[in-house]
């Protein structure tokens, strides 16, 4: 019954490949500024640095977004069996449009600091805060996130009930 899937997030290919070939673009173009026009060089050292990390990133996205996001009644996990954030440490969700959140995602509070996390363009953990969404379609993390919400009802009204 815990392991029952109750929602999925994950990226769309075109929603991928779009994400993944702006961050590309961005390298090729920061790379072509250093080598095509280079600058006084530590402004190049920098211009190499930078381009060579949004590659790296775009690599990271292009790893990442081939899982997905499932939510289960244990809580939150990665397709790959790593878990995001299990139901019981969960504080809150913030999916205001204020919120420090992903594009298209909401935010989880946990209730102690879990360690750092990042799969670019699905998720990220950073202290006592989870942010879910990035280059996934909002409709799948909108109802995530309803799903997730009535599960923290549930437990919350459970644990007043004790």
């Amino acid at each position: 019954m815990e392991d029952e899937v109750l929602a999925v997030v994950s990226a769309s290919a075109p929603r991928r490949w779009i994400g993944i070939g702006m961050l590309a673009g961005v390298a090729l173009i920061v790379l072509y500024v250093a080598i095509a026009e280079p600058p006084q060089p530590g402004w190049q050292l920098f211009l190499v640095v930078m381009g060579a990390a949004a590659l790296w990133v775009a690599r990271r996205m292009a790893q990442a977004t081939t899982h997905r996001i499932e939510l289960t009644r244990a809580g939150l996990r990665s397709s790959t069996g790593e878990w995001i954030a299990r139901l019981e440490e969960i504080a809150a969700m913030d999916r205001g449009m204020f919120a420090f959140k992903p594009s298209n995602g909401f935010l989880v509070r946990l209730k102690n600091p879990g360690s750092r996390a990042w799969q670019p363009g699905l998720w990220w953990r950073l202290g006592r805060r989870v942010g879910i969404g990035g280059v996934t379609p909002a409709s799948q993390t909108k109802a995530m996130a309803d799903i997730l919400a009535a599960l923290l009802a549930e437990r919350d009204q459970m644990s007043d009930a004790i």
